[in-house]
């Protein structure tokens, strides 16, 4: 798990560089206001959009994610945990008036920084 990019993986890079193309500026790794151990992937602050990049696996994307067969109980519980986490993170935000925009990895670049550029404008 140590080996998995926490940031700059290369969904998230092809998003910045398109939303940058579009002549968005935002804010990188920006920490969630009062989570210190949270961030937010790409952040609009004076529009207050919070845009994550999920992987399929470590987020459960329904149509790609996966759970290993090697100790299922572990890796199913850890994948919950992350999943509740999104959840409760989108709930914090929201409570702040922060839209939030969620982008699976396999998402088509130009649809997801579509959707991000409806949210910021």
């Amino acid at each position: 798990m140590s080996a998995a990019k926490r940031r700059d993986t290369e969904a998230e890079i092809g998003l910045r560089r398109q939303l940058h193309a579009r002549g968005l500026r935002y804010r990188v790794a920006f920490p969630v206001p009062g989570q210190r151990r949270r961030t937010i992937d790409i952040a609009f602050t004076r529009q207050r959009v919070a845009v994550f990049v999920d992987g399929c696996f470590w987020h459960g994307c329904p149509d790609h994610g996966t759970t290993p067969r090697a100790n299922n109980e572990w890796w199913a519980t850890k994948l919950g945990a992350n999943q509740a986490r999104d959840r409760d993170t989108d709930r914090l935000l929201a409570a702040m008036d922060w839209v939030v925009v969620r982008v699976w990895e396999h998402e088509p670049v130009d649809e997801a920084a579509g959707r991000v550029e409806a949210a910021v404008r």
